[in-house]
């Protein structure tokens, strides 16, 4: 092959694999950032640490994302709150009874989302938005609110389909919640990491199953109890 020729094939094949890295580099952004955000709390982290994880320049993080509020929003979408439409399709198709759908709906949010690194991010918000009222205002916008209207559905099917008893649904949703957030908390604490304690002993999955049983055993509508045939016992005598 001419020597021109091989370098033209040089260089054409460095500006492919430039540009292969060039679109790979917001995901390594957002992967950087999410390991960052977990490990130390938005506050802490700072922009030149995720673009070094990344393995590129401060500079290049903000040719991508205008700012690390931005960048946190960015890892929220990419992990969170852009599969709320993947789930509200699976309500839809869903035919199964509802207390099988929630059962199955509990299962799959561990598998995909409460055992990954992206179930730091509730931690993470519960002990800083109150320092941050802009990520506090979107995470509930993008995050909390469908989270809140998707169980709501849930519980609302069951109650429309005579499975579920009637429930205050503003507060039947946090009995679905309450466990799941506890099961985060704990995953991205201290005390998961301690030996000889109950807690660094707790099987998620056998967790889940048991709260979901839980739930159910108040939820489900039960078939009315054999009334009795009447008795002369405890009558006065005539």
């Amino acid at each position: 092959m001419p020597l021109s020729k091989l370098i033209c094939k040089t260089k054409s094949e460095v500006h492919a694999k430039h540009e292969r890295r060039k679109d790979a580099r917001p995901g390594e952004l957002l992967a950087a950032a999410l390991d960052l955000f977990v490990e130390k709390g938005f506050a802490a982290t700072k922009a030149e640490e995720v673009a070094r994880r990344a393995g590129v320049s401060k500079g290049t993080l903000f040719l991508y994302f205008a700012s690390k509020e931005e960048l946190f929003k960015a890892v929220v979408r990419e992990n969170i709150s852009g599969r709320f439409s993947e789930w509200n399709a699976g309500f839809d198709a869903f035919e199964g009874s509802t207390p099988d759908m929630l059962r199955h709906a509990m299962t799959l949010w561990w598998a995909r989302l409460g055992s990954s690194k992206a179930s730091g991010i509730t931690k993470l918000m519960l002990s800083e938005a109150e320092n941050f009222p802009e990520l506090a205002a979107f995470y509930q916008h993008e995050v909390i609110q469908p989270a809140h209207e998707l169980i709501r559905r849930i519980l609302q099917r069951g109650v429309d389909r005579g499975e579920f008893a009637p429930v205050d649904m503003k507060y039947g949703v946090y009995t679905v919640l309450a466990p799941m957030i506890f099961l985060q908390i704990l995953m991205h604490s201290k005390a998961a990491c301690c030996d000889n304690t109950e807690a660094s002993q707790l099987v998620p999955e056998d967790y889940l199953a048991a709260q979901v049983q839980t739930i159910l055993a108040g939820l489900c509508v039960r078939p009315p109890l054999p009334s009795s045939p009447p008795t002369d016992e405890g009558l006065p005598s005539l």
